[in-house]
């Protein structure tokens, strides 16, 4: 379908309107049953279906319209069955706007005791006791089948970095080839999405795209990046995939990351994004403002009783000081925690909500170049 302003992708399951272009960078509306995303959007990071010291009620009233879960991890806790007991994974964490699942693809990769990969797909070792499990492709989309997510993500090898050329070609190979079996037994309404991989050697980056793409899934993600390559190599994978991906399609890039990455993928022209950084960095003390990072139990925060940006509109800004949240974090009070969590999830809604009007207004470039003068010059 040729992309133009207010084209949609229509389906059963979703429909997907891109609503305007400022060159490659694009706003979208992805509209569920449960809720309709404005794009680009991030999407906070609930692993084991819950955002690390969030409440639901707290997400949505901060604005996130969907999460993402993991597959693997509420496999082996509190394993599917249980959460399709509940009645699905939104009634059992109390969630009622989309999720997407991981297809767990990653996790076999990086958490996994010992794997031993096959056709068909991974023997591998619980990193919680060391039991042994086996999830392919066609068991991965059974499982968030069970967890009932309204995306769903294919099943693939995470390629390490560095990887061989020959190694990076076999494993995408057998990433298309479960990609085929995800999608003969993905069943209505969920919406299933393909994941790009080819490791940092671009031909295969391609091919990979091109193979996916003759599949027509709903949706597609580029994988294995931030994965260990150098920042330099990860943004210029970033900036050719994206017209390599159906320009009428969902694109999601997986993992990714600070801002300043997310405003090159949105300059590319990706569209979803998640990633653990705010909520990891919030419970290590390290907040985002506009000005830049600061790490809150640094000794000058002490006695400043301004509030952390004055710019802010969440509850943390509007309600404390630089001050207290040094006290709570050297304290090692969870307050701190949630505190600094909720500022960090805010600020990176509020950042893709600026990104968004700055695209409507055409002047996503020097929204872009103006941002960063500011943010990274601490």
């Amino acid at each position: 379908m040729r992309e133009f302003e207010g084209s949609a992708l229509m389906s059963e399951k979703m429909i997907f309107t891109i609503m305007h272009k400022d060159e490659n960078a694009r706003t979208g509306r992805l509209a569920f049953e449960r809720g309709t995303l404005h794009t680009p959007i991030f999407m906070p990071v609930g692993t084991m279906g819950a955002v690390k010291a969030m409440s639901p009620q707290e997400l949505r009233e901060i604005g996130a319209e969907i999460i993402l879960c993991n597959t693997y991890h509420l496999y082996l806790r509190p394993g599917e069955s249980v959460v399709a007991e509940a009645g699905g994974l939104h009634k059992f964490i109390g969630w009622d706007r989309p999720i997407l699942t991981d297809s767990g693809g990653f996790q076999v990769y990086s958490l996994s005791k010992l794997r031993k990969i096959s056709e068909d797909g991974v023997i591998f070792k619980s990193h919680i006791d060391g039991s042994t499990h086996f999830i392919g492709p066609r068991e991965s989309i059974e499982i968030q089948r069970a967890l009932g997510a309204d995306i769903v993500m294919a099943f693939d090898e995470c390629t390490p970095y560095p990887s061989s050329y020959d190694y990076t070609l076999k494993s995408l190979e057998l990433t298309t080839k479960w990609a085929e079996t995800c999608l003969k037994t993905a069943v209505k309404p969920q919406t299933l999405f393909a994941i790009v991989q080819g490791g940092t050697y671009k031909d295969l980056r391609m091919q990979s795209a091109a193979q996916l793409r003759d599949l027509n899934f709903d949706g597609y993600a580029l994988g294995g990046v931030s994965v260990g390559e150098p920042k330099d190599i990860m943004h210029e994978i970033i900036s050719y995939m994206a017209s390599e991906l159906p320009a009428d399609k969902p694109r999601y890039l997986m993992g990714v990351g600070f801002p300043e990455d997310i405003l090159e993928a949105v300059e590319a022209g990706f569209d979803m994004f998640d990633c653990v950084i705010p909520t990891r960095t919030a419970r290590h003390g390290t907040l985002l403002t506009t000005n830049g990072r600061i790490i809150i139990r640094n000794s000058r925060f002490k006695c400043d009783h301004t509030p952390l940006d004055p710019d802010c509109g969440c509850y943390t800004c509007q309600n404390f000081t630089k001050s207290y949240l040094n006290h709570l974090d050297r304290a090692h009070e969870i307050l701190g925690i949630r505190l600094n969590t909720i500022h960090n999830l805010y600020f990176y809604l509020d950042f893709m909500k600026k990104i968004r009007a700055a695209i409507e207004q055409d002047r996503f470039n020097s929204f872009k170049n103006d941002w960063l003068t500011v943010y990274m010059s601490r």
